[in-house]
């Protein structure tokens, strides 16, 4: 179960993907695939960004950060 702060840290992550997809998807996973794969989305349309920074938050959301 998460804690009352990680349940805030995953709405203003969700808030945050809304506005800047890069940014919250480096928040999530740091800089890796992800992230960069994020860019090229938001650059070739918002929304796709979007979509995957969604994504990218609800399938990492319980795994700690990998540094690579």
């Amino acid at each position: 179960m998460a804690s009352n702060k990680e349940a805030w840290l995953d709405v203003f992550r969700i808030l945050l993907a809304m506005v800047l997809p890069p940014l919250a998807v480096f928040l999530q996973v740091g800089f890796n695939f992800h992230f960069w794969l994020n860019i090229v989305l938001t650059m070739l349309g918002f929304v796709p960004g979007i979509i995957h920074a969604f994504w990218v938050i609800s399938r990492f959301g319980d795994e700690p950060k990998q540094e690579q």
